[in-house]
């Protein structure tokens, strides 16, 4: 999904005239001019959470899903970082190669939907911090709100291994083995 300034507009456009309907129609008093400010408040801090200044332009790359879908297969580098936000990626882990050294991922999840698919004989640690959120681990663990931890069976802290660090808010975090 391509963004652009037109289809915030619209957006925007769209949410004033329903509070207007809502207003008329159905006489209650609902705070448009509020409204567009508030709206206004939350587009200039999904900005900044992306932290790009050509934010229409390029709203998703390889390692940063905003307002739509992806699915990603492994990592190439030593410390590689995935973003979601407002939107739902998969991201498959399970042809991972150890064979050059340990893994270090971390996974952001803000509004938006991760689901995460690792091989289970792989040697794997796994931190999901979460804040009105849910974090599901394959050992059963979950979070809401607090800190989900999970090791397979196959970890060693001096063999070469993946180490996952989640962080999720208001959003959806999920760890399934194959």
């Amino acid at each position: 999904m391509k963004m652009g300034a037109a289809l915030f507009w619209g957006v925007l456009l769209i949410l004033i005239g329903i509070g207007i309907v809502i207003r008329v129609v159905f006489n209650i008093n609902f705070p448009v001019v509020k409204f567009v400010i508030a709206f206004s408040l939350i587009f200039i801090g999904i900005k900044l959470l992306v932290g790009k200044s050509n934010f229409w332009h390029d709203c998703t790359d390889k390692d940063t899903t905003v307002f739509s879908e992806s699915k990603i297969h492994g990592v190439e580098e030593n410390f590689k970082e995935y973003n979601v936000i407002f939107g739902s990626s998969i991201i498959d882990l399970r042809d991972i190669d150890l064979s050059k050294g340990s893994k270090d991922i971390r996974i952001n999840t803000i509004f938006g939907s991760t689901y995460l698919k690792i091989n289970e004989a792989t040697p794997i640690k796994i931190k999901a911090d979460a804040a009105f959120s849910s974090a599901k681990l394959p050992n059963g663990n979950t979070a809401a709100f607090g800190t989900g931890r999970y090791e397979s069976e196959s970890f060693s802290k001096d063999t070469n291994h993946i180490y996952i660090r989640g962080d999720v808010v208001f959003g959806s975090f999920e760890v399934r083995t194959y």
